[in-house]
């Protein structure tokens, strides 16, 4: 059974809510983040199916199911299936030589990373330190917090601050 937060939280994620995808996003990201880092053992890699999850949520909201089961398995298999995928193309990767121009599929990565980095570049400071904090340097919100010595929830409040301008900044499919 989904706790009264959890539930709440999809409901208002159902009616397009941000708030409640940072507010889920906070309470599961971590959960999700393991996982992935558990099957993937890349933490770039791990990263990203993070990203590919919450997109998800975000936009599967309305089909939770919680006769099904709880968000936490639900995020679970979500999680799962991506890092599974993820090993499947990386797996394939190895296997297929380089059949076309090997610098024309690093350019769309490079511009794409080109645009994140001038993104958090656009940052307040204390958000951008934050963001970094948790994504290149893997600390959790509660490190963060201790490292930068400020309260958690003024971390938290960053993160989810910053991740939802850089949406505005990079759109929804970031």
């Amino acid at each position: 059974m989904a706790s009264p937060e959890a539930a709440s939280l999809i409901r208002r994620l159902t009616r397009g809510d941000h708030r409640a995808l940072g507010e889920f996003y906070d309470l599961y990201a971590g959960l999700v983040n393991g996982l992935a880092l558990r099957i993937l053992r890349d933490r770039a890699e791990a990263e990203d199916t993070v990203q590919e999850v919450f997109v998800q949520v975000w936009q599967q909201a309305a089909r939770f199911d919680p006769s099904r089961g709880t968000p936490e398995a639900w995020l679970c298999t979500m999680a799962r299936t991506r890092a599974l995928d993820r090993l499947r193309k990386r797996s394939s990767r190895r296997e297929e030589p380089e059949k076309s121009d090997p610098g024309s599929s690093e350019a769309p990565r490079t511009e794409e990373a080109i645009a994140v980095r001038k993104a958090l570049d656009s940052l307040p400071g204390d958000q951008r330190t934050a963001l970094e904090l948790a994504y290149y340097e893997g600390l959790t919100q509660t490190e963060i917090a201790e490292r930068l010595r400020e309260p958690l929830g003024t971390i938290k409040t960053r993160i989810r601050t910053a991740m939802i301008r850089l949406r505005g900044v990079l759109g929804p499919s970031s």
